[in-house]
């Protein structure tokens, strides 16, 4: 019995003994992130890993050890070398592995450069831009507005209409004519329900750390399916060389990718979940911030700005706008979570420090956009106004990190943006908007495993048209 008391605290004393010897030792941070990474991970099941890192970025600064084997960074030098030219060879870890649909890993059905590739012409400005692409986008905003409309002076759940917005966007850029209509048709408002309405964080998070496990787990600890959602993008699928030359799915169904139905499959429904979370909680935390009474000089100008051009007149002409959606973002970035990957062989110096391969490294947009005050004085104060001074715009543009950035930065960034500029344009041209006397939910940032979202998940505003 003594014998085995002895081993077992012989071989806690020699982890402890390696783990101390680590060069992560030296980094700042807790004594205990030095030991074991259950600290973190219980951060990540309580939903609290994004603000326990600030608040650690706060103690200790831009670089902070949070397990034995990973590090958080805040710095524009960690963001260059981590995710940027200098950063190429930093992988993902397996939590993207959260993400794989109808079994398929997204490194699984491209590598990277293909991917870049496929995607490149159908994400980029000139494809969305498009007459046939953006009266797809003008068609949905059209609707939501008329949704405005018909509840103007009462109070009306946004969080809900931009969710719709945003689903019906993104299956119209991935699949037109067979895109969703959810703002108008039941059908389609089921796949909204579907895909918006779930807690995905703590049953993801237990698939992923206890894979073995998981064909064992009881029904009620497995991530929720979504059988409408799946069986629809698997039909449009099916149908996708009939779909308008510009979209996704045509792209992807192209020959020279060499892709079967079902990864195509895997790649539209995934881009799907992205589109409609990322654009629906960043408009919805936006017209929230937009609508305070301490903001309403904001939407005056917005108002200003967006009534004084003319119709067709192109989205970079409206400066103010594209200031109110970049601050908005800044502040509520929709995945304002840490992006880990592996640092590759041989390790590397990052922020002065040396961190040996395979450990995760990451940043995350949060704390990137709060703590960098020189660049974003007032951190946590929403001032649209900032970016429109030409002192320090590159240095903000740098930092700019809502999206990430470099190779694996977000694919949909242009479509989210041009998405969200429309919508706002159209709306606050016509519309005042206000904090519902019926709001009572919480807009608290709340975490999940994709992207962040109302605590709540409803945002209660009263549209008031223009005389």
């Amino acid at each position: 019995m003594w014998s085995i008391w002895a081993v077992t605290l012989i071989v806690i004393v020699a982890v402890l003994i390696k783990r101390l010897r680590s060069p992560l030792t030296a980094l700042p941070g807790p004594l205990i992130t030095s030991i074991t990474s259950l600290w973190i991970k219980y951060q990540e099941f309580s939903a609290n890993r994004r603000l326990c890192i600030h608040e650690l970025h706060r103690k200790y600064g831009p670089v902070v050890r949070l397990s034995p084997n990973e590090v958080s960074f805040t710095s524009l030098e960690a963001i260059k070398e981590i995710y940027a030219s200098g950063g190429s060879g930093y992988d993902r870890t397996e939590l993207y592995s959260l993400f794989a649909q109808f079994g398929q890993k997204q490194d699984d059905v491209f590598d990277l450069g293909q991917r870049k590739r496929c995607f490149a012409d159908r994400y980029s400005l000139t494809n969305i831009m498009r007459k046939d692409s953006m009266a797809s986008i003008q068609e949905n905003t059209a609707a939501f507005v008329r949704k405005c409309m018909d509840t103007s002076g009462t109070s009306v759940d946004v969080y809900v209409l931009l969710h719709c917005y945003a689903l019906d966007c993104v299956t119209h850029f991935m699949f037109s004519p067979g895109g969703t209509h959810s703002l108008t048709k039941s059908k389609d408002f089921e796949l909204m329900e579907e895909l918006t309405y779930h807690n995905s964080l703590q049953k993801n998070l237990l698939a992923h750390y206890l894979p073995g496990l998981e064909p064992y787990f009881p029904t009620f600890l497995l991530p929720r399916l979504s059988p409408k959602s799946n069986q629809y993008v698997l039909d449009k699928v099916e149908e996708g060389l009939s779909a308008d030359e510009y979209t996704l799915v045509r792209r992807l169904l192209s020959k020279d990718n060499g892709l079967h139905n079902i990864q195509v499959a895997a790649e539209c429904k995934d881009h799907m979940a992205a589109g409609i979370d990322t654009t629906g909680d960043g408009l919805c935390f936006l017209m929230w911030e937009l609508s305070q009474p301490h903001n309403r000089h904001v939407q005056e100008r917005l108002h200003l700005e967006v009534k004084q051009v003319p119709a067709d007149a192109s989205l970079e002409d409206l400066p103010y706008l594209d200031a109110v959606v970049k601050e908005a973002l800044r502040l509520a970035p929709p995945i304002p979570m840490s992006f880990p990957r592996y640092v590759p062989k041989g390790g590397r110096i990052i922020d002065g420090y040396h961190i040996p391969e395979g450990t995760i490294v990451s940043c995350q947009p949060y704390s990137v956009h709060r703590l960098n005050e020189k660049v974003f004085p007032y951190p946590d104060t929403f001032w649209p106004e900032r970016w429109l001074e030409p002192d320090g715009a590159n240095d903000r543009n740098r930092l700019f990190f809502a999206f990430s950035t470099g190779a694996r930065g977000c694919t949909g960034k242009n479509l989210a943006l041009v998405e969200m500029k429309i919508l706002l344009r159209d709306v606050y041209s016509r519309f005042k908007t206000d904090v519902a006397p019926d709001m009572h939910g919480s807009m608290d940032i709340d975490d999940q495993i994709i992207s962040a979202r109302p605590k709540d998940q409803t945002c209660r505003l009263v549209f008031t048209p223009y005389e």
